[in-house]
């Protein structure tokens, strides 16, 4: 099985769909998308004394590692995740995956 790693990106609320259609322009084959709610620096405003905590979207991108690098680069541009409260990306190794299916080495026996 080719190496696969996790990619994760979060960003605030309505942000996600066109960050994944991005990532997916960059070679992503899919991502899933969770709901949440954020609790850092940048989030911690306030209304007549009382915290407002930002609702978030964590996306979930599973890739080969060799792609990882070319997705990360297109979302960071895509999500303007450079700039301070905007949101971050992360990856995370991936050791071993039940139930998924790579469609696309099937596909082109690779």
């Amino acid at each position: 099985m080719t190496a696969k790693e996790a990619i994760v990106i979060i960003v605030d609320r309505g942000k996600a769909d066109s960050i994944v259609k991005e990532a997916k322009k960059a070679g992503a084959r899919g991502a899933t998308v969770f709901y949440g709610r954020g609790t850092g620096q940048h989030e911690a405003k306030k209304f007549w004394n009382i915290n407002v905590e930002s609702s978030k979207e964590a996306i979930l991108i599973l890739c080969k590692t060799s792609e990882t690098k070319n997705i990360i680069s297109t979302v960071v541009e895509a999500g303007n995740l450079k700039e301070p409260g905007k949101g971050i990306v992360f990856t995370m190794p991936v050791n071993g995956i039940i139930g998924f299916t790579d469609q696309y080495i099937i596909k082109n026996n690779k």
